[in-house]
């Protein structure tokens, strides 16, 4: 006798998909046209979408609402397995490749906190102007854009 956990259960439509998710189905299809998930077609040329598609529109938001580019959420859902349903090791796997960056991201969030009032706070609203941060205007010989906060990669300049 099968149990009921083993039984296989009907693919989802691109409105189930989208209500059991919350993800517009709009968005679904762009994930598609992306290469991030991917869906069959009935004969009635209706998209079809396996359970596991759930999990990783899930995964895409999440990642997606800590500033992960979707080319890197791409290469990460690359190294899932096509042949079968992910287990838990697969998504420990791949949530491990993302701990570094996660962690550039925080201390460049800590940074900007730290030194955002501060540099508001001074009144001056001019980097040509301060003194105390920015003597002479040398942050501004360096090039345009801020200069003391980190870049993307949590490289930046100190002062």
């Amino acid at each position: 006798m099968v149990n009921a956990t083993a039984r296989t259960l009907p693919d989802l439509t691109v409105g189930e998909l989208s209500r059991r998710s919350g993800v517009p189905a709009s968005a679904l299809r762009f994930y598609e046209d992306e290469g991030l998930i991917r869906s069959r077609r009935t004969a009635g040329n209706q998209r079809r979408y396996c359970r596991d598609a759930l999990r990783r529109v899930t995964f895409i938001r999440m990642s997606q609402r800590v500033g992960m580019p979707l080319s890197k959420i791409r290469e990460v859902l690359a190294l899932l397995p096509d042949d079968r349903t992910p287990t838990r090791a697969d998504w420990a796997r791949i949530s491990r490749c993302w701990q570094e960056d996660l962690n550039a991201r925080i201390r460049q969030m800590e940074q900007l906190r730290d030194e955002l009032t501060g540099c508001i706070g001074c009144g001056c609203m001019s980097l040509a102007k301060c003194r105390l941060a920015n003597p002479g205007d040398r942050l501004g010989a360096e090039g345009p854009g801020p200069r003391r906060l980190p870049d993307h990669r949590g490289e930046g300049y100190e002062d």
